[in-house]
């Protein structure tokens, strides 16, 4: 989209119809940033559980995540799978249920994201180590006006 493109959208603003139409389309990720937002307000403000928890859990998810991948991988891609192959109403009851595991029991939504946070450390540490191996070494070529013995 064009820079005047999006300063004129900005302008005009955007109708019903087009929200409507996003979260039809990506409801499974607005369900998981409302829950995101009412977990932190639950965590910080000492709803139900305080954030203490939520920060252990963030700590476990993403150090399970980083020392055992694959089988956090396995699991998160089974869980996700699960999701997106049931029908839009069903997708739309696991979204609510997990608006009201973020109010009660933030911790466990924040755990999940302490995995995927794991797993993309893990994955984005290991592809860098190996495109810092494939490079060639860097070595001068360039020869000095003087020849040395």
């Amino acid at each position: 989209m064009s820079k005047n493109k999006l300063s004129e959208k900005l302008k005009e603003g955007v109708s019903v119809q087009e929200l409507e139409d996003f979260a039809r389309k990506y409801s499974t990720e607005v369900f998981t940033v409302v829950a995101l937002i009412i977990a932190s307000i639950s965590s910080i403000f000492n709803f139900f559980t305080g954030p203490t928890w939520t920060i252990l859990f963030v700590t476990l998810g993403a150090v399970l995540g980083i020392f055992f991948p694959t089988p956090v991988d396995k699991g998160l891609k089974q869980l996700y799978d699960f999701t997106f192959k049931q029908e839009k109403s069903t997708q739309l009851i696991l979204g609510a249920v997990k608006i009201v595991i973020a109010i009660f029991i933030p911790f466990a939504l924040f755990g999940v994201m302490g995995l995927l946070a794991g797993t993309s450390y893990h994955y984005y540490t290991r592809r860098g180590q190996t495109n810092i191996q494939m490079k060639p070494p860097q070595t001068s070529y360039h020869k000095s006006d003087e020849e040395h013995d």
